[in-house]
């Protein structure tokens, strides 16, 4: 696949950079996908992207910014003429629109919204109105529209109006004569129908539907939860204002899993490789300083069991064993709980049984390596440390319990405090990999010099 886009890029910028006249080709590259030439556009050199701007339709220059970044975007709309770029964004999707007017200028963009077609205007206006987090910010104003009363002919007739303003027409939505949203109609069931077929007979009124003041993190499931090609966005009134398109959806997902790995790696938000150094810092500057807090709790821990240390210090070398265990399985608990999470109707016994599944695996996994490890490492330290059968099967055995009850007790803490984070209203993404790992770190060093103090000093009164 890879092998492909590079190969249609040389030949995009081997058309490019030809003597052919502008009609053949505008024509040689109205073969290649949008997405293509957004790719090639950054290789190209400001005389060349002129170039472009001359040779192609304004269409077609709108459908190749749907595909290039934002900050490209603006880029390539500061080189052209004001009336030209106007032109342009005029003739894009509104949600697409209203990104790229946000990273131009202030100044600037003032004079390309004055310059936008009336319709564009106010719709931009109207997107630009939601918070970033509501789902009416990412909507589009590209879709069908029909009232309930037309005939099949009639609504026929409106489509193939409307199709030349708008491109999304597989879907057509049907609203009463208050605009209120009614129903939806697929494409081919409309075209199959009969004349004189009841347009009610074709309505589907349990489409689904979202609103435009829901926060976007609220109702991304729901969303992902339906294969429509776009989703109605209504606003208090039940009018209809946009559609969700399948595209956006997918960037939704994918923002929201990218913000989720970001908080999982104990960020604050979404890095991206041109952010400030400066702004990296802000974002991963406050979990190392909680993180750094606790580390010292956990250093300061083992400090108070400085005479196990000096009397066994063999049980030294396993020590990362036992944190390394606990930190793992708390991760991995945190991440089915995360998942599970996203389930809003959970109930308390859901979550209670989820929480004891967990324990029950840490148990189950924690017998099998603590079996292992006391078998395995009472081995190595009576072959090769030169220590005694019941020495080194005592301090095995020792290390042995520690994992399971680390393992048994990082499953519950990595279960349950994203389930508490859920209960007092905050992301349990927060409670991120870093934290579950240095939280489970001060468990598994309390459990494994508690048992070695208890059991091999106090009981057994070893030393060596």
């Amino acid at each position: 696949m890879e092998k492909r886009v590079q190969d249609y890029s040389k030949e995009i910028l081997k058309i490019i950079r030809s003597n052919t006249s502008p009609a053949v080709m505008a024509a040689r590259l109205q073969d290649y996908h949008e997405n293509d030439l957004a790719d090639v556009m950054p290789e190209l050199t400001v005389q060349e992207r002129y170039k472009m701007y001359r040779i192609l339709d304004t269409d077609m220059l709108s459908d190749i910014f749907e595909y290039t970044d934002e900050e490209n975007a603006v880029e390539y709309l500061n080189e052209m003429d004001v009336k030209k770029a106007a032109a342009i964004l005029s003739r894009m999707e509104t949600d697409a629109l209203a990104d790229v007017l946000n990273k131009i200028e202030k100044t600037k963009k003032k004079i390309l919204i004055d310059l936008l077609e009336p319709e564009v205007r106010r719709d931009v206006e109207m997107i630009a109105s939601f918070d970033e987090d509501e789902i009416g910010s990412r909507m589009t104003t590209n879709f069908i529209v029909i009232t309930d009363k037309l005939t099949v002919k009639q609504a026929m007739s409106s489509l193939i109006e409307q199709a030349a303003r708008n491109d999304n027409i597989s879907t057509i939505f049907v609203v009463t004569d208050q605009q209120k949203f009614y129903g939806a109609i697929d494409l081919k069931e409309l075209i199959i129908a009969r004349r004189d077929d009841l347009l009610e007979n074709l309505v589907v009124t349990s489409y689904p539907y979202v609103y435009a003041e829901e926060n976007i993190d609220d109702c991304i499931e729901d969303l992902k939860d339906y294969s429509e090609d776009s989703i109605p966005v209504l606003d208090n009134d039940n009018q209809l204002l946009g559609v969700i398109t399948s595209a956006s959806i997918i960037d939704l997902v994918d923002d929201e899993m990218g913000d989720d790995y970001a908080k999982l790696a104990g960020l604050t938000a979404e890095e991206d490789l041109k952010e400030p150094l400066k702004e990296s810092m802000k974002k991963r500057m406050p979990w190392l300083v909680i993180l750094l807090a606790l580390g010292m709790v956990v250093s300061s821990v083992v400090g108070l069991f400085e005479q196990v240390v000096t009397s066994l210090p063999i049980i030294m070398c396993f020590q990362s064993l036992i944190l390394d265990m606990a930190g793992n399985v708390g991760t991995q608990s945190l991440a089915v709980t995360i998942r599970v999470l996203m389930d809003e109707s959970l109930t308390g016994k859901q979550k209670l049984e989820l929480v004891l599944k967990e324990m029950r695996i840490g148990l189950c996994n924690g017998s099998l390596l603590g079996f292992f490890s006391f078998v395995l490492i009472g081995l190595y330290i009576f072959l090769f440390k030169g220590k005694t059968l019941m020495f080194a099967y005592a301090v095995s055995g020792c290390i042995g319990v520690s994992l399971l009850l680390a393992m048994l007790i990082s499953s519950a803490v990595g279960t349950c405090i994203p389930l508490f984070f859920k209960k007092i209203n905050i992301d349990p993404a927060v409670a991120s990999g870093p934290l579950i790992t240095t939280i489970n770190d001060l468990v598994a060093v309390v459990t494994y010099y508690g048992l070695s103090w208890v059991l091999l000093l106090e009981v057994l009164h070893m030393a060596g």
